[in-house]
């Protein structure tokens, strides 16, 4: 069966702990943990949401320990990291894990049969835990146990004074709050004769062997407020609830079960996972509609936003998200760009990844609504590129983001990092290709192309005046700047200044890195290159990037080639952009093939989607990690569940499926 894991996989903690789940709110808020409920991460728990309006999410349930008794003996279903042990070890009662309609394990103790079912409500921060007693022989107990840690999903927790591990009655359970700030959580049970004994105590070391591999700190302290005792019979079912609010009555914990859980989609082949992992990413909340770039540690990006957005949303037939994202980032945009990490308005690909988005939302809108709700948007980004952005910043006092005399986009500064390779160590970016981009300058000819054509159609005459002769006035520049007859493809960036040595730079400061940067030039509406040269441009990518996960950054030619993305943060950063391997710019090689083959190159493409058919079991279950390794095989590595990897692998199975019409 589809994601159903056996007992002898679940068993071996080699195996299970490397295998993750994922359920969001829609708002903001998940539970993540691994396939045998023990915590590997800082960022895992059954309940993580915000406590504000702010971005950041909080950790208020890390875990929750079941132990079923039975004729005085007592059996933790539970597992932890301590240090050098795990304590207890409840998955070798584990008989099966089954992550369709939602997560559900069985566990087998003696005579007694429980599963437990996982689901978090997509209306509001609420998780509930269904617990059925399919078997037992004698009296039965459940004992729950909860473990708080009400802090940033960022930081880990310490025993300390100030928590208040009180719990106060309320219906069926108790409140708590551990620290002023934060909401009450509200833990309840839906069936009568529960008791909850309050005991408040202190639990230390908890190990997160995920954080420890990572170079980050791994041990972390958790306070319990006490415990709940159920008796349960056979055939009977328990429902424990943990929410923001109380709830009223079991019958009202019950009905949200029943009506959450027939409304769940049934994950059952590669696309139908897929298309579930891609609704995670759209966060509602108050009035914004915005994108989660990967789970379980990043917020809102917008590079990311735009690059994901229509593979995971109008691939679904889901225009209104995509119009409603769009929307909120349009309402933030300052100066031409869009807000990136948080309020950091850093990113020079943003707002030309835009413009491609708004093409792909036509298909949809058409073109009289997308040139009446965001032609002033498109008018004004081109603009302040033209103008000048962010004055005083860049080298030598200028700009940092202008167009030059030639019509090409210059981008970048002292210590700046502004397009998507903007990994920073110490102080000093990795990859900083200050000057002109590759990328940067094919999205720009296409925003320009596309806005003009879009302006000429709807009456807008002083635009095409000033922006007639641009096109060819860039496409030129281009081909002359990027172009290398001898090497048959593009330069990554060029920059005068910088003359670096070897047989990757020439005259003039270009840099001949083989990078997946130039596929862009090859990819979008409007394109400066012959079919000759993309042929070439392909040819290049093919031999050196092309992976069966994505494209690598970097040529294993290159010296500077970094195979394995692992370490601590400063080694991972340094192999971010320097060969690790990224599934989101595939899909732009794959539309680029299609471009120049048509369905000639359907049988290829069909290969390429097919080899992420295996990943959906490990790892992020049900979902495409951020990043693989360089080096076969090609380990996944990065957030578990990443936008625009999704995103781009179901755009790839959408172009298939056009192709497959024709």
């Amino acid at each position: 069966m589809f994601l159903k894991f056996d007992k002898q996989s679940l068993g071996n903690l080699e195996y299970s702990l490397r295998r993750e789940m994922l359920a969001t709110d829609r708002s903001g808020g998940y539970m993540s943990t691994t396939i045998v409920c023990c915590n590997t991460r800082k960022y895992h728990g059954l309940m993580v949401c915000p406590k504000d309006a702010s971005e950041s999410d909080y950790v208020l349930i890390s875990s929750l320990d079941e132990t079923v008794i039975q004729h005085d003996q007592s059996f933790n279903l539970a597992i932890h990291r301590f240090p050098s042990t795990y304590e207890p070890r409840g998955h070798k009662y584990i008989t099966d894990f089954d992550y369709t309609p939602s997560p559900s394990i069985t566990y087998r103790v003696g005579g007694v049969v429980l599963r437990k079912e996982l689901l978090w409500i997509h209306s509001k921060t609420q998780l509930l835990i269904r617990y059925t007693l399919l078997e037992a022989t004698s009296e039965t107990r459940l004992r729950l146990r909860p473990f708080l840690a009400f802090r940033d999903k960022h930081t880990l927790s310490e025993a300390n004074m100030f928590a208040d591990g009180h719990s106060h009655a309320v219906r069926g359970g108790v409140r708590c709050r551990l620290y002023e700030g934060f909401p009450w959580l509200y833990m309840q049970v839906d069936c009568d004769g529960c008791e909850f004994v309050a005991a408040p105590d202190w639990y230390y070391k908890f190990e997160y062997a995920e954080e420890k591999e990572r170079g980050y700190p791994y041990q972390e302290d958790l306070l319990t407020p006490g415990y709940f005792e159920i008796g349960i019979k056979k055939g009977e079912s328990v429902i424990f609830s943990a929410a923001l609010d109380e709830m009223w009555s079991s019958e009202t914990i019950n009905s949200i079960f029943d009506e959450e859980l027939a409304r769940r989609s049934d994950k059952k082949d590669f696309l139908s996972c897929l298309r579930h992992s891609a609704r995670q990413f759209v966060s509602r909340r108050h009035d914004r509609t915005e994108v989660v770039a990967g789970w379980p540690w990043f917020g809102r990006w917008g590079r990311d936003t735009f690059i994901a957005l229509p593979g995971i949303t109008l691939t679904r037939g889901d225009v209104q998200a995509c119009v409603d994202v769009v929307d909120t980032m349009t309402r933030e945009m300052r100066d031409g760009l869009f807000p990136n990490m948080g309020e950091a308005y850093n990113s020079v690909d943003a707002p030309l990844w835009f413009f491609w988005t708004l093409q792909q939302l036509e298909e949809h809108l058409g073109e009289e609504r997308i040139w009446a709700d965001y032609g002033g948007k498109m008018r004004d980004i081109l603009n302040a590129f033209r103008r000048g952005i962010g004055f005083g910043s860049g080298r030598n006092g200028g700009p940092v983001i202008s167009v030059h005399d030639n019509g090409l986009v210059w981008a970048g500064g002292p210590g700046l990092a502004l397009t998507w390779m903007d990994a920073v160590v110490d102080g000093v970016p990795v990859t900083s290709r200050e000057g002109y981009q590759v990328e940067i300058n094919a999205l720009w000819y296409n925003a320009v192309c596309w806005t003009l054509e879009l302006a000429a159609k709807h009456g807008d005459k002083a635009f095409v005046e000033e922006w007639g002769a641009m096109p060819e006035r860039i496409r030129e520049s281009f081909v002359n700047t990027f172009w290398s007859d001898d090497r048959g493809y593009l330069a990554d960036y060029v920059n005068p200044s910088e003359q670096g040595g070897g047989p990757l730079w020439d005259a003039g400061g270009r840099n001949f890195f083989v990078r997946p940067n130039q596929v862009i030039a090859c990819s979008m509406r409007y394109k400066m290159l012959s079919e000759e040269q993309r042929l070439e441009v392909l040819g290049t990518i093919e031999r050196h990037l092309l992976t069966p996960k994505g494209l690598r950054t970097l040529s294993p030619q290159n010296p500077l080639y970094q195979g394995r993305y692992e370490g601590d943060q400063p080694t991972r950063d340094r192999a971010y952009h320097q060969g690790t391997v990224w599934p989101w710019p595939l899909e732009h090689y794959v539309r680029a093939r299609f471009d120049v083959q048509g369905a000639k190159f359907l049988e290829r493409a069909e290969a390429i989607l097919a080899g992420f058919e295996e990943d959906i079991d490990s790892y992020g279950i049900g979902s495409i990690p951020e990043i693989y390794d360089g080096d076969p095989p090609h380990a996944q590595r990065g957030a578990i569940s990443q936008a625009w990897s999704v995103g781009a692998v179901l755009r790839i199975d959408q172009m298939i499926q056009k192709y497959k019409e024709i």
